[in-house]
């Protein structure tokens, strides 16, 4: 597995600037059907790690769009295992992320897994600290209709589960619900391995997720809230639309109170 390096230029921040001027739109851009609106989304899922030198600049790429766009980007934060062997073990790194970036690059066709990489809307990837591609795919995406919406409602929390409600539109055959939990923010002093005595700020963290069966448009679901989660963290739901290729057609999200 290799890093991508980032090389910048003058040229690539020129095109950055004019791309922060020709994407602030996000709020002129709702899609009707029939009576549903359909608001535009794009969701970024940024496979990185405390223990890769090359992702602080993606981390802070994608919390940057965040803020930007709050209502259309979805920022997730997937931190792989892969790199706890250099010597610090990533506090919010599962498994189950590096096999879920595997899927996706299969799905691509690209032999490795590699980080920082941003993946958009399910359907194609890049280097994750790239700002150029970044603005380009979020206006882009900003324009597509998916044909989906889903919505969230009734939201709950007791003791370590968040129960919900969900209500969906359009065809949701051969489709699931993908419910994530995320982590507003967090700063980490990393004492070990490639950023070792770097103080890293990830955001919006995926600290869980799960998978829901459509059997109909309309329906209740749960999640856990993980032990590493505490009560001065910030928590956001979400629940994407996923096709079976691995394409996001909606997506919703909640603010929750710790």
């Amino acid at each position: 597995m290799f890093k991508k390096i980032i090389f910048l230029s003058f040229a690539f921040f020129g095109m950055s600037l004019m791309a922060l001027y020709t994407v602030k739109y996000e709020n002129d851009h709702m899609l009707v059907m029939g009576n549903t609106v359909e608001r535009p989304f794009v969701v970024l899922e940024l496979f990185t790690s405390q223990g890769c030198s090359s992702c602080p600049p993606a981390d802070r790429l994608l919390d940057k769009v965040k803020k930007e766009f709050p209502e259309t980007v979805f920022a997730l934060s997937y931190h792989v295992d892969y790199w706890d062997y250099i010597g610090w073990k990533d506090p919010f790194a599962k498994s189950g992320y590096t096999k879920k970036q595997s899927d996706y690059n299969r799905k691509f066709g690209s032999p490795n897994n590699y980080t920082p990489q941003m993946v958009v809307n399910g359907m194609e990837h890049f280097v994750g600290a790239n700002q150029v591609k970044a603005y380009d795919k979020i206006k882009s995406y900003i324009a597509k209709n998916t044909g989906n919406t889903v919505e969230i409602s009734g939201v709950q929390s007791k003791s370590n589960t968040i129960s919900f409600q969900y209500s969906t539109t359009g065809d949701f055959s051969h489709k699931l619900l993908r419910a994530v939990l995320v982590i507003d923010e967090r700063t980490t002093q990393v004492k070990r391995g490639e950023n070792r005595n770097r103080t890293l700020h990830n955001s919006n963290i995926v600290v869980n997720e799960r998978y829901i069966d459509l059997e109909s448009q309309t329906g209740s679901s749960s999640i856990t809230i993980p032990a590493l989660v505490t009560p001065t963290d910030e928590l956001t739901l979400m629940l994407l639309m996923e096709s079976e290729n691995l394409d996001i057609t909606a997506a919703a999200k909640i603010g929750l109170k710790n």
